[in-house]
C-alpha cells in the first residue's frame, strides 16, 4: 500500500475497501436561532424576555405590540423592539430508527448555529434527601430517553460535584446516561433519608436530664438553638448550592440565545433564625439576589423543582413520640408544614424573580419537566432607558412590571436588573492573571472561542503499556499574534494547559507548557491556513468514563481558546469485544486511483491533521481505520469477524454498508486486529456534519458480546 503516514497507532490503515452512497440528501428546514443577546442590559437599550400564557398556561403566540405595556420603577416607557421567539419546529422532523440490536445511533455533536435550546439540569445534592435523589435521578432518565430532542444542548451537574468528565453541556446521550448514574444521595449534604427528620427518642437514662418548667434554661431555649444551629448549617449548603448556579450561569452567558436551567432541590430557607428565635435575611438571601441579577443579564430563566413531591407532615412509623396528645401532633405536623413552605419560598423566589415558575407539591417531576419544555417560547420586548437607569445616588436597583391589555391573559417576566450596565460588569470580571485565564477556560463547562481549536481524543490499547487516550489539537494558527523577529522570521507564544478528569471531579493527569512557534516568511502564510497540530498522551489505568480537555492560551494577544472531548474507555482486560476510536485521511480521487495502480507512484496524506480536523471535500475519498480487541478463536486459532459502516445525518440513516469478512492473512497480532476500509463522498453530497459509524460482529462470541461499535463525526465541504 502506497500511503506515508505519521500516525498509524489506531487502526493502522492495512486494507481498502471501497464503498460508495448516495449523491445527495436535502435536509429539512429548522427553526432559525434566535439573537446571541436575549436580555441586553446597556445605557443605551434594555431588553428582556417575556412569557405571555392563557389561562390553562398554554403559551400565547398572536399577541399584538398594543396590547402589552412595560414600566420602570412605576414609569410606562415606549417599546421600541417587539418580536415573537417560537420553540417550535417549522418542519416536523422524525429520527430514522435503525433495527439493529445492540447498535446505538451515534449523537452529533451540536455545533452553535444548530443550538435550539440550551437546558442545564441542575441537582442540588447538597439538599436532597435519598427518597429526593431517587425520584430526581428517574425523572432525568426520562428526559433524556422521551423528553430531549433534536438540537437541545443540555448539562448534568450536580452542585456537589467537582467539575468532572460529566459536567459538560453536551447532545451526546451516552454522556447524560453516565451523568445520571452518579446522581446519589449526598451523605455530607443537608438531607437526610426523607424530607423531613425523624422525631428522635426520648433522652436515654443516664444523659442530662431534660430541663423541666421551673428550670432556668427551658426546653425551649435548646429547642432554639437547635433550630438556630440546623439554620446556620442549611444556609452553609445553601450558599454552596448558589456558588455553583452562579458559576454555571456565568458560563452559561457565552451560549447563545435563552437558556434555562431546571434546579432539583429539597429547597433553601430565605431567612435565618438568630440565637433569639427571631428570624431575618442573612448571607442566603443576599447570594441569591446576586445570582438573580446574574440570571438575567445572562439570559437564563430558572425552573425550580421541589423534589420532595406531595409531602405529608404528620406523625409516621419513622417518628418516635411519647407524647401523643393532639396538641403535640398538631405542633409537629405544624412545624413540618412550616419547614417545607420556607424552604419552597426559596425556589419560588429564585424562579420568579428570573421569569420561570416552580414545580411543587406533586410526585411527576417528569410532568413538571414537560411543563418547562413546553414554555421555551417568549416575545423580546426592548425600550430606551434614561439618565436615571444608571444613576447609582437615585436608586439601586430597577424594577421592572409588564401589563397584558388582553383579558385571560398573564405575563411572565424578569423582576428587574440593579444600576450597573453590563458592559462594565463584564469588565469587572475579565480581571484575570494569566493562569487564571487559562485555568478557567480549562475547567469550565462551556467551550471558550477566542482560539478556535478541535480536538479528537482516542482511545486504544497498546500489548506493553496498555490503554491510552492519544489526544490530536488542531489549533487555528490564525487565531495567533506573530510578531516580527529579529532574523526575519514569525514567531508567535502560547501557553497550552491540557487535563483530563474522571467522573468523580477529580483530575486524573495534567500537562502545562509554554510553546514559541517560529516560521520563517516563506512558510507564514501556510501556517496561517493550515493551522498546526498539538499532541498529547494520556495512558489510561483504570477504564472509565473522562473528559479530555486542553486550554491555549496566546500570550501576546492574551486571547484563551478551549476544547473538550467525552471518552469511555472500556477494560480491556475483562476479554470483552471491544472497538478503538477511528483514524481518517482524505484522498482525492487521483490519489485512490494511484494507490489502485502497482505503478501509480507514492501517495503522501497527512492523517494526523485529518484525524484532528475530520474536513472532508465533497468529491473526496475517506479512508478510516481502528482496531479490534478482544476477538474470540475458533479451535483453529482464527477468529470469525464481520465489519460494516453506517451513516447519519442529523440523525438519519444515508449509508448502511454491507458487512465485510476481517481479512487475517496480515494480522501479527490476534488480540489487537487491524482494520480499515474506504468509502466515497459524492460530488452533489449536501454540506454539513455526519458521522461514520463503525460496527464490528464476532460471531464467536455470546449473543450479547456480539457487537463491538464507534464512531466518529466528521464535516463535508465544499
Amino acid at each position: 500500500m502506497k500511503i506515508k503516514s505519521c500516525f498509524l497507532s489506531v487502526g493502522a490503515l492495512l486494507l481498502c475497501i471501497a464503498n460508495s452512497f448516495g449523491q445527495g440528501t436535502t435536509p429539512k428546514a429548522t427553526p432559525t436561532p434566535p439573537a446571541d443577546d436575549v436580555v441586553k442590559i446597556s445605557t443605551s437599550l434594555i431588553q428582556v424576555d417575556v412569557s405571555i400564557i392563557d389561562t390553562k398556561g398554554k403559551v400565547v403566540t398572536d399577541l399584538k405590540p398594543g396590547e402589552i405595556e412595560i414600566y420602570e420603577n412605576g414609569q410606562k416607557q415606549k417599546i421600541t423592539h417587539f418580536s415573537f421567539i417560537s420553540s417550535a419546529r417549522s418542519t416536523p422532523e422524525k429520527t430514522t430508527t435503525v433495527e439493529k440490536v445492540g447498535v446505538p445511533i451515534p449523537s452529533t455533536v451540536l455545533r452553535a448555529d444548530k443550538i435550539r435550546r440550551t437546558f442545564a439540569l441542575v441537582v442540588d445534592d447538597l439538599s436532597l434527601s435519598f427518597e429526593s435523589a431517587y425520584q430526581t435521578r428517574r425523572a432525568l432518565k426520562k428526559f433524556v430517553d422521551e423528553q430531549m430532542e433534536d438540537g437541545d444542548l443540555v448539562a448534568i451537574i450536580r452542585t456537589g460535584a467537582g467539575i468532572g468528565a460529566l459536567q459538560q453541556f453536551t447532545s451526546d446521550k451516552r454522556m447524560l446516561y453516565a451523568a445520571i448514574d452518579r446522581v446519589k444521595w449526598n451523605p455530607i449534604g443537608s438531607g437526610g433519608v426523607s424530607a423531613f427528620a425523624p422525631i428522635e427518642p426520648p433522652t436515654l437514662p443516664g444523659a442530662s436530664p431534660t430541663p423541666d418548667e421551673n428550670s432556668d434554661t427551658p426546653a425551649a431555649v435548646a429547642v432554639d438553638s437547635t433550630k438556630t444551629l440546623d439554620d446556620f448549617r442549611s444556609s452553609v449548603f445553601a450558599t454552596g448550592t448558589l456558588g455553583a448556579l452562579k458559576y454555571i450561569v456565568t458560563g452559561m452567558s457565552e451560549l447563545p440565545g435563552r437558556k434555562s436551567v431546571i434546579l432539583f432541590s429539597d429547597g433553601f430557607k430565605l431567612f435565618e433564625t438568630d440565637e433569639n428565635g427571631f428570624q431575618s435575611s442573612g448571607r442566603v438571601l443576599d447570594f441569591l439576589k446576586e445570582l438573580v441579577d446574574t440570571a438575567n443579564r445572562s439570559s437564563v430563566v430558572f425552573y425550580t423543582v421541589d423534589a420532595r413531591g406531595l409531602q405529608y407532615t404528620g406523625m409516621t412509623a419513622a417518628d418516635s413520640v411519647t407524647d401523643t396528645s393532639p396538641e403535640a401532633l398538631n405542633k409537629i405536623s405544624s412545624d413540618r408544614r412550616d419547614q417545607l413552605l420556607d424552604t419552597q419560598e426559596g425556589l419560588n423566589f429564585l424562579a420568579v424573580e428570573t421569569g420561570g415558575f416552580s414545580i411543587k407539591n406533586s410526585n411527576d417531576l417528569a410532568g413538571g419537566v414537560r411543563k418547562v419544555l413546553d414554555d421555551q417560547s417568549y416575545y423580546l420586548i426592548a425600550y430606551e432607558p434614561d439618565a436615571e437607569s444608571f444613576d447609582a445616588a437615585k436608586r439601586k436597583f430597577n424594577k421592572l412590571e409588564v401589563k397584558v391589555l388582553r383579558k385571560g391573559v398573564s405575563a411572565r417576566y424578569r423582576s428587574g436588573f440593579f444600576n450597573v450596565p453590563t458592559e462594565t460588569v463584564a469588565k469587572v470580571s475579565s480581571k484575570l492573571t494569566p493562569a487564571q485565564q487559562i485555568q478557567t477556560a480549562l475547567t469550565s463547562p462551556f467551550a471558550v472561542g477566542g482560539i478556535t481549536l478541535r480536538l479528537n481524543a482516542l482511545f486504544g490499547n497498546d500489548a506493553a503499556t496498555g490503554s491510552y487516550v492519544k489526544s490530536l489539537l488542531h489549533v487555528d494558527a490564525k487565531d495567533l499574534t506573530f510578531v516580527d523577529d529579529k532574523d526575519g522570521t514569525k514567531k508567535a507564544t502560547f501557553n497550552v494547559l491540557a487535563a483530563s478528569f474522571g467522573d468523580n471531579g477529580a483530575i486524573v493527569d495534567q500537562i502545562g507548557k509554554s510553546y514559541t512557534l517560529a516560521v520563517s516568511a516563506s512558510r507564514y502564510q501556510k501556517v496561517l491556513a493550515d493551522g498546526f497540530i498539538y499532541r498529547f498522551t494520556f495512558p489510561v489505568k483504570k477504564a472509565g468514563a473522562f473528559q479530555y480537555r486542553v486550554a491555549v492560551r496566546d500570550e501576546n494577544s492574551e486571547k484563551v481558546g478551549s476544547a473538550s472531548q467525552f471518552v469511555e474507555v472500556p477494560d480491556i482486560n475483562k476479554g470483552k469485544l471491544n472497538v478503538s476510536s477511528l483514524v481518517i485521511e482524505t484522498l482525492t480521487e487521483s490519489e485512490w486511483q494511484k494507490l489502485s495502480d502497482p505503478n501509480g507512484g507514492p501517495v503522501r496524506t497527512d492523517p494526523q491533521t485529518d484525524t484532528a480536523l475530520r474536513r472532508i471535500k465533497l468529491g473526496s475519498i475517506i479512508h478510516y481505520g481502528f482496531e479490534i480487541y478482544n476477538a474470540k478463536l475458533d479451535p483453529s486459532k482464527k477468529p470469525d469477524l464481520k465489519v460494516s459502516i453506517r451513516v447519519f445525518r442529523d440523525g438519519k440513516l444515508i449509508l448502511d454498508g454491507q458487512p465485510a469478512i476481517v481479512d487475517m492473512s496480515t494480522q501479527t497480532d490476534l488480540q489487537r486486529i487491524k482494520y480499515s476500509g474506504a468509502f466515497s463522498i459524492g460530488s452533489k453530497l449536501a454540506t454539513g456534519d455526519y458521522i461514520l459509524q463503525a460496527i464490528v460482529t464476532d460471531r464467536l462470541a455470546k449473543t450479547k458480546e456480539q457487537i463491538g461499535t464507534q464512531f466518529v463525526q466528521f464535516e463535508v465541504i465544499e
